[in-house]
């Protein structure tokens, strides 16, 4: 006997991130509205990728905390050759590998894992690494640590926090840009002393 429609399970809730750039420019995907997931709102990833737009082309990337996706898509989308999405929320997963598949995405890998296990898996390197993990957990101090062998030369690293959070940074990492906005803080860091992110 068929079941009452009325019995079914709803379909987990889902929510939409735009696209700032590039060639999925104004591309509007869905994510799930998973507890904890926080995507960079659309003002900070355009200030980010203003940021990095003079790097982003041929680049090999790391969304470590990637929740939605949006900083990896929005990579993929100005050019990066190739972004690793790493995210320990299955439903999360699901719904990204169905966002990168919809736009027809090359060069994508996503792994359902944590972050700390991801790298002590794999022994590549990273030319952009993006650190946005869930505020609550205080993972940036673990996240550096474990960062340190699977960063290329002159590579930089994306961190977002609450504002006025004090980060215990490796000390070959410089910090290249930082701006505040609302209750969020974001840092770029170059991880090589001779890298320089301009005025």
């Amino acid at each position: 006997m068929a079941r009452n429609s009325s019995h079914r399970s709803a379909p987990p809730p889902r929510s939409q991130l735009r696209i700032i750039g590039g060639r999925w420019r104004g591309r509007k995907l869905q994510f799930a509205a998973v507890a904890g997931l926080r995507p960079t709102g659309d003002r900070l990833r355009e200030t980010l990728f203003n940021w990095l737009q003079c790097y982003l082309p041929g680049t090999h990337c790391l969304d470590l905390f990637a929740g939605s996706g949006a900083l990896g898509l929005e990579a993929l989308s100005r050019g990066a050759t190739s972004v690793d999405f790493v995210e320990l929320n299955t439903q999360a997963v699901r719904t990204l590998k169905e966002q990168l598949q919809l736009v027809g995405a090359f060069g994508a890998q996503v792994y359902n894992c944590s972050a700390h296990d991801f790298l002590a898996g794999t022994s590549k390197k990273y030319d952009i690494v993006f650190v946005d993990p869930p505020f609550a957990g205080n993972l940036w101090q673990e996240s550096f640590n474990a960062l340190e062998n699977h960063l290329a030369q002159e590579a930089l690293v994306y961190v977002e926090t609450p504002r006025n959070t004090a980060l215990p940074i490796p000390p070959h990492w410089q910090l290249g840009r930082e701006k505040a906005t609302g209750q969020v803080c974001m840092r770029l860091y170059h991880c090589a002393p001779s890298c320089s992110a301009g005025p």
